[in-house]
């Protein structure tokens, strides 16, 4: 496949062919996602299934955190690249690993001495909250490498190689599949299984993927501009006022990555407090709505990239008709989404509960997807105008979107479950997507962010 540069090439080719991989790649990681609730409710029943979903909307969180951490690196390596900054385009990269290592293992310790109070302050229902314990506990021991994977991830896309990480996602899905089959079906591990399986496959992904980059940032000479110059000093490890400029974009970021599981995680006790059976239902449903957000979140975060390295550039023309663009990429797959989850709902909701099940789990996962199938052009829309604030690091029209989005679906979910039952929860999703897309396109429209800038030109 040919490489497309994002600073020459047709935007809307540089962007499709930079965003495929890492749609492959995250669909990848959902699958294997997918895979574990699909063999944990096949081989060790309902009430597990149930128990990795009291825990999956919270483990989803640290996931989304991880992701938008690494964009908030990635912005900043993508505007140093398209200046062609090298040597503060590494240094850019070496503090992104060392803060978020340090952050990932802050919050695994804390999570695996807070685990049941957290379960039980989402309202888990009693029969299951041990095996969900069991589930955060493993998990939680393993964060540091799933945070360094995602942002070893975004480093490699943020240097316009997403094919590394793709080929890296597809080893690690592989490997939990066949780890997930040998322990929970071969061993009989049940929920531990699952865990460890997919702590170990992003564990050994992570080392392989820090090796790789660490070789591909020797490539890489000193810029090509007066100021960096080969006497220079050698490149810093660590640089204070990157590290802000991260954190300046990676809230928000983060904001918007995790969203939809914030949401989520702050719902889950009105859907934990209608039972076990349709919090099995509702967990399938879960996993292919974010199966099938998959490609827009990587258009937004193709985006992302795409803003960052033009406006680095001095292109902000560019990044318009990338913009347009990827809006004809988005509405493609919200119809072919609608169209798959329309016709073929119920047997996917099958596909992840045993003969025998509760006629509720069945329901609430075929009323959940045949109801948000319509809906998917929303995210899609949100998610590639927030990449270009994003990308621009114009951040706070863009952070206001999200809360309003944050805040519409917990308050349609509170305020309707005892009127609508379960179907509040989903009620208030496209809501909530809607109305962060309006927030944020209005803004994208005054042409403001194309004149912030986040990188110092100058060279330390």
């Amino acid at each position: 496949m040919k490489k497309y540069s994002m600073l020459t090439d047709s935007p809307g080719k540089s962007l499709f062919f930079f965003a495929l991989p890492m749609i492959l790649g995250n669909l990848f990681q959902q699958f294997y996602s997918t895979v574990d609730s699909i063999i944990v409710g096949k081989f060790v029943g309902e009430a597990a299934l149930a128990a990795v979903g009291a825990s999956y909307s919270l483990t989803t969180v640290f996931i989304m955190i991880a992701i938008g951490g690494g964009i908030g690196a990635s912005v900043i390596t993508s505007q140093y690249l398209g200046a062609g900054l090298y040597r503060k385009m590494k240094t850019s990269v070496y503090t992104a690993l060392i803060s978020f290592l340090t952050v990932s293992i802050v919050l695994g310790t804390i999570g695996l001495f807070f685990s049941r109070t957290i379960l039980t302050a989402l309202n888990t229902p009693e029969n299951i909250l041990a095996d969900a314990m069991l589930y955060l506990k493993i998990y939680f021991a393993g964060l540091p490498f799933l945070f360094m994977y995602n942002i070893l991830s975004s480093v490699f896309n943020a240097l316009g190689n997403s094919r590394t990480p793709l080929y890296l996602l597809i080893f690690s899905s592989l490997l939990n599949i066949v780890l997930d089959l040998v322990l929970v079906r071969g061993f009989g591990l049940g929920i531990a299984g699952a865990a460890g399986a997919t702590v170990f496959a992003q564990g050994l992904s992570a080392l392989i993927s820090f090796c790789l980059l660490m070789k591909s940032l020797k490539t890489y000479e000193s810029g090509k501009t007066g100021s960096e110059m080969p006497d220079k000093p050698r490149t810093a490890l660590f640089d204070v006022q990157m590290l802000g400029n991260m954190i300046k974009v990676a809230i928000p970021s983060m904001l918007q990555q995790s969203i939809v599981s914030i949401g989520m995680l702050l719902v889950q006790s009105v859907v934990n407090g209608f039972g076990s059976s349709v919090l099995a239902g509702y967990t399938a449903g879960m996993r292919i709505e974010s199966i099938c957000i998959v490609p827009m979140i990587a258009s937004g975060n193709a985006v992302s990239t795409f803003t960052a390295q033009n406006l680095g550039a001095g292109a902000p023309s560019r990044v318009k008709e990338g913009y347009r663009a990827a809006v004809k990429m988005v509405a493609a797959f919200a119809v072919m989404i609608c169209l798959t989850l329309t016709l073929f709902h119920e047997s996917i909701i099958r596909s992840f509960l045993e003969e025998g099940s509760e006629a509720a789990a069945f329901e609430t996962g075929n009323a959940y997807l045949s109801f948000i199938g319509f809906f998917f052009v929303f995210i899609g829309l949100k998610a590639i105008t927030d990449g270009v604030l994003r990308g621009a690091g114009d951040v706070l029209v863009f952070t206001l979107a999200n809360l309003v989005n944050l805040g519409i679906r917990v308050t349609i979910a509170f305020a309707f479950a005892s009127i609508w039952g379960v179907k509040a929860v989903w009620i208030a999703v496209p809501v909530g997507w809607a109305s962060n897309y309006l927030i944020s396109f209005i803004r994208y429209l005054s042409g403001k962010w194309s004149r912030k800038k986040l990188i110092r030109m100058e060279e330390s």
